[in-house]
């Protein structure tokens, strides 16, 4: 099993954060999981710290290596073939980080944590 992190489900779950589900919390935990978290994530939490619609008790130059060994996660990054692979998803979703991590999810074959309902609408398998 192969797991694509949403940005929210990355930051809850190194942070023990209860908003995050118990059933993604336990497919993010498990030893046999392969998670994975997209550099549109770093992307994201960059950009949302620098707007003040996020705060972290570490910058993100820390939190980011830190968190990835500290959980056994990969980074994934964004290829060419994923930026290509936005262009035929549907508009149901605007969200530009969202969408780039659908394409990655499509692109690579991945089930997507997170407690957006709107991934539903897509073709990959969400869980939360």
């Amino acid at each position: 099993m192969a797991l694509l992190l949403d940005t929210h489900a990355f930051l809850w779950f190194i942070d023990d954060d209860p908003r995050l589900s118990p059933t993604a919390a336990e497919q993010i935990g498990d030893p046999a999981a392969r998670v994975l978290v997209s550099v549109v994530s770093l992307w994201e939490i960059v950009i949302k710290l620098g707007t003040g619609k996020l705060s972290l008790d570490r910058s993100p130059a820390d939190l980011w290596p830190e968190s990835l060994a500290a959980n056994h996660f990969e980074a994934l990054p964004v290829t060419a073939e994923h930026v290509l692979a936005v262009a035929p998803l549907p508009l149901h979703h605007r969200d530009p980080f969202d969408r780039l991590l659908l394409a990655q999810a499509v692109a690579e074959g991945l089930q997507v944590v997170s407690a957006d309902t709107v991934f539903d609408r897509y073709p990959v398998e969400r869980i939360w």
